[in-house]
């Protein structure tokens, strides 16, 4: 009875682990806010194996996003924009920066770098990075 008892908790478990893993988020309109709070946010997220569906405005601290969420785990519609630009605080602006992948570095340092105004990428550029939902 014992060893059944074992096999029905650990198949719940795995059940659990799955449907965790299989929880998409959705991003639309989001226009970012404190670094800091993102980026707790999105390491949570992350650890319990999200995935994100960016659908819209991805702005400012939002974009920290990508510094946690693996690339395979993000897709994105075709209404789907990031916001780069720096934060008010330089250490923040920091974070924003080593949280983009090479790639995505070179494409913002090809449109002038990180500054106060936005460099928004958006289809067809997004494609280039990210798969389609």
């Amino acid at each position: 009875m014992k060893k059944v008892i074992t096999g029905l908790f650990l198949m719940f478990t795995m059940l659990v682990a799955s449907v965790a893993a299989a929880e998409t988020i959705d991003v639309s309109d989001n226009h970012g806010g404190s670094v800091a709070a993102y980026s707790q946010r999105w390491k949570g997220l992350a650890a319990r194996g999200v995935k994100v569906r960016i659908v819209g405005a991805c702005q400012s601290a939002c974009t920290v996003l990508l510094g946690y969420i693996p690339r395979d785990h993000i897709c994105v519609m075709p209404a789907a924009r990031f916001g780069f630009h720096t934060a008010h605080r330089p250490d923040m602006t920091a974070v924003l920066w080593h949280s983009y992948a090479s790639d995505i570095q070179g494409w913002i340092n090809a449109r002038g770098g990180l500054t106060p105004d936005f460099k928004w990428m958006g289809a067809p550029d997004t494609y280039r990075y990210f798969h389609k939902c």
